[in-house]
């Protein structure tokens, strides 16, 4: 059964506990591999810096750019080409503000832990990158979301390489889960009026 008919029929309830569990999945990961490839917690405390101006302006202002050129993109290329089999969707269309801000960090932090301050400290960004995108398996069969999804892994792997601070792309990230999931959320409840 391909992904597609089995996300038909789930219902959002169950789709947004599978994001969840994939994310503690991917979190786990990262800590196990964390234990094998660091020498100690001081070796992975470094990878966190609190730097304002690198972190919002740098990461922030990245994510706008990125939220813009995804927007304008949408208007330009056919809906059928973003279309994701409707999972985005049906896991942020119910949610309210707080909840997309939750789930939206809880993503980042996971999938950045793991792919930049994990796997690209240690393996590079080619590797970390291509399996950052390998794993939206959705996107795989949907050419113009892969090329953007690489794009976005590699763009968040130059700005930690650069930066040599996890807290940018995961501030990156939140931010264009967040905007990006609201616009959803209410986008969607237009639609219903």
């Amino acid at each position: 059964m391909k992904q597609e008919e089995i996300i038909k029929k789930m219902t959002e309830k169950e789709i947004l506990f599978n994001v969840y569990i994939t994310q503690l999945i991917i979190f786990a990961l990262a800590v196990v591999l964390s234990w094998f490839l660091f020498e100690s917690f001081e070796d992975i405390k470094i990878l966190f810096k609190w730097q304002p101006y690198l972190i919002f302006v740098i990461g922030g202002g990245s994510a706008l750019l990125i939220i813009g050129f995804e927007l304008c993109l949408e208007k330009v290329v056919p809906k059928k080409m973003f279309d994701d089999g409707g999972i985005n969707e049906r896991v942020f269309k119910n949610l309210g503000v707080i909840h997309i801000f939750i789930l939206s960090f809880i993503i980042a932090f996971s999938e950045e832990l793991l792919f930049r301050g994990v796997l690209q400290t240690h393996f590079g960004i080619v590797p970390a990158s291509i399996l950052f995108a390998v794993i939206h398996l959705r996107y795989l069969k949907k050419i113009i979301l892969f090329i953007i999804t690489i794009s976005l892994s590699f763009f968040l792997g130059w700005m930690y390489q650069i930066t040599g601070n996890l807290l940018v792309p995961i501030f990156a990230h939140f931010t264009i889960d967040f905007v990006l999931g609201c616009i959803l959320r209410f986008r969607n409840k237009e639609t219903n009026v």
